[in-house]
């Protein structure tokens, strides 16, 4: 009996044949850089969402695990955290991200964090051609991460991060199309610094940064004929601090971002326009990833300006009042021809005790952007704070 296939169905199979690698898309997608499990990038919390996700430069919080979990290292005492997205109500009205993180000092120098990213793609029916209800399949995605953080001198730390993903976006033949869950397995590699600078007794000013390559590891496929790469991304982000006297604070923030794997090249077409195997211009995406790891930075078929267009740029503002009152905006921007994602950010929080609740609002400005504007909540609990 023939299937129907209804919307949500659609989308998490357009989501998975989007980060496919074939010649047509290639051809066809403009540049856009794809990759499988992009759940991994969609930023979890409302503090790091607030400042456009910007967050490197950031004071730490349990919320460092996603961004640089070498911040984990300058921490407090134990820190716990629980954010919600709800994600693309726009479309659906049963998805969402979920996000759960926590960390503990070991010692001086040394912290362990954990975190699990859970993003609920609702439920999916299938019904035969009377309407008849033939399945119902609830596609979803999990990550899991350990992570350890030492320091290396006093301002200076280091972490490593191991990662499980688990990817169910289907699991049976749909529209002719055999899927299969995916596992993955991958690691974090992550350095940061900060300290204060041009200190004297009346104010301080601290200077804070840090590199995070995350998401490099094993291939994943739901399918047996095909292999697709997780999102490896190159993170690199600053803060500056300003302290006006020693409870409030302005910290201005930018971020730059790289994925690191292979630009889709440019394929021959044959007499009816239709794209063949035969490359015209860039590499052949089929890579193992080690190689893909330093030859991303030189592959795009445009040349130089291209691979230009792939970094995307974060910058933000935090102002703290007292250490209980929290006012951020950002701004996000990555190229109309590498997925056009650009938009503005704003956030609030409060701290109360050892408690902290923080929401932010994200609102689009490029009109193919598919999220549209979006709310996040953080709640999270820091015992030992830093005076």
């Amino acid at each position: 009996m023939k299937q129907r296939t209804p919307l949500k169905i659609l989308l998490f199979l357009a989501y998975w044949a989007a980060n496919s690698w074939s010649p047509a898309i290639g051809q066809m997608g403009g540049g856009t850089v794809t990759t499988s499990a992009s759940f991994l990038l969609l930023s979890p919390d409302a503090r790091n969402a607030g400042v456009g996700e910007a967050g490197t430069g950031l004071e730490p919080d349990a919320n460092a695990v996603y961004t640089n979990a070498a911040k984990l290292a300058f921490a407090d005492r134990i820190g716990i955290s629980f954010s919600y997205t709800p994600w693309m109500r726009q479309l659906v009205d049963d998805e969402h991200l979920s996000y759960a993180t926590a960390y503990f000092r070991l010692t001086d120098k040394e912290t362990i964090g954990t975190s699990i990213k859970y993003l609920d793609l609702g439920k999916a029916s299938f019904r035969d051609e009377t309407g008849n209800l033939i399945q119902v399949y609830k596609p979803a995605e999990i990550a899991w991460d350990a992570s350890y953080a030492r320091k290396l001198g006093e301002h200076f730390a280091m972490a490593l991060t191991a990662r499980y993903v688990y990817s169910a976006l289907g699991n049976g033949v749909y529209n002719g199309l055999d899927m299969s869950r995916a596992n993955a397995f991958a690691v974090d590699i992550s350095i940061f610094s900060e300290q204060e600078i041009f200190r004297t007794h009346q104010f301080g000013r601290r200077f804070a940064w840090g590199i995070n390559l995350s998401n490099v590891g094993t291939k994943i496929s739901y399918t047996n004929s095909k292999e697709s790469f997780l999102p490896m991304n190159l993170r690199m982000g600053a803060g500056y601090a300003l302290y006006n006297d020693p409870d409030n604070r302005l910290t201005l923030l930018l971020d730059v971002n790289k994925l690191m794997v292979p630009t889709m090249p440019r394929y021959k077409l044959d007499e009816n326009g239709h794209p063949t195997s035969e490359i015209v211009k860039g590499k052949d995406p089929n890579r193992g990833v080690p190689e893909a790891l330093f030859t991303s930075l030189f592959d795009a078929p445009g040349g130089f300006s291209e691979e230009l267009a792939e970094f995307t740029l974060a910058g933000g503002l935090e102002f703290n009042y007292y250490r209980q009152f929290f006012l951020r905006a950002g701004y996000f921007h990555e190229a109309p021809k590498k997925g056009n994602r650009q938009h503005l950010s704003a956030g609030l929080g409060l701290r109360v005790s050892d408690f902290q609740l923080d929401i932010s609002y994200t609102m689009p400005m490029a009109r193919r952007y598919t999220v549209r504007n979006e709310f996040k909540a953080t709640l999270s609990f820091d015992l030992g704070s830093q005076p």
